[in-house]
């Protein structure tokens, strides 16, 4: 079979026993997962899911995490109704499957979220975090959307956006040393244009050892040597917003 040639890159520890302290709202035409902290906030951040869609449960369990954070957490459907990628699908069909499904073409979507996180949340300040396909579609963002405070981008697909580099607001991007998917030239070359054409605030780091999608797809309990990695991913992307929210 063809998924035991090329396993899923990202499949390394999924939390299918989560299910979330949020919940599922119709907000306009697509649907989002929200979660809220427990004392009233005026700071939001959209995460942007990777190819496994808005309903996976790591994605919900970082959702999740910012809000015990104090922010008003929202994952989108930005597949809006069309099927996420499955581990079990053929990756020889990949490439055919992702050409549907824009990155750069979020933008209708986050205008609406927008409006939700201002008009119904209370939302002033807003930032947006996403993985993999979703940390494309920040780099997208933070090249065009002035609504937005920040953006972190972890293993977003740099190859996407490789000639846009002027970024409006300070963005964090997160990669992992042994990423498959994201060779290392292309994150020195990331830096590269950065340095040259970027005139706000931006941090590029690569943390030792990690594969693709560690901060969001890898279980801290399975393999103790990448558990701090993950911990320091995880509270780098706080600390981020933190500072520019």
């Amino acid at each position: 079979m063809a998924n035991e040639l090329r396993p899923c890159p990202c499949d390394i520890g999924d939390r299918f026993d989560y299910g979330g302290r949020g919940q599922e709202v119709q907000v306009g035409h697509i649907k989002a997962y929200v979660c809220k902290p427990s004392a009233s906030t005026d700071k939001a951040v959209i995460v942007i899911h990777d190819i496994f869609g808005w309903q996976l449960p790591n994605t919900r369990y970082i959702a999740d995490m910012l809000a015990t954070n104090g922010y008003i957490a929202i994952c989108p459907d930005f597949f809006v109704g069309q099927e996420a990628w499955k581990p079990s699908n053929d990756w020889a069909s990949f490439n055919d499957w992702v050409k549907t499904r824009d990155a750069g073409k979020t933008d209708k979507e986050v205008d609406v979220i927008l409006k939700y996180l201002k008009e119904q949340c209370g939302a002033k300040k807003i930032g947006v975090i996403g993985f993999c396909w979703g940390g494309a579609a920040v780099q997208h963002l933070m090249l065009k959307n002035p609504h937005l405070k920040t953006g972190v981008s972890l293993y977003g697909v740099i190859s996407r956006f490789e000639d846009k580099h002027s970024l409006l607001h300070p963005t964090f991007f997160i990669f992992g040393e042994k990423d498959d998917i994201i060779p290392l030239e292309q994150v020195t070359l990331l830096e590269q244009k950065l340095k040259q054409n970027c005139k706000v605030d931006y941090e590029v780091k690569i943390y030792p050892g990690q594969t693709h999608g560690f901060v969001h797809r890898k279980r801290e309990d399975i393999n103790p040597q990448d558990k701090p990695y993950i911990e320091e991913g995880r509270k780098d992307m706080i600390n981020w917003l933190n500072k520019y929210i």
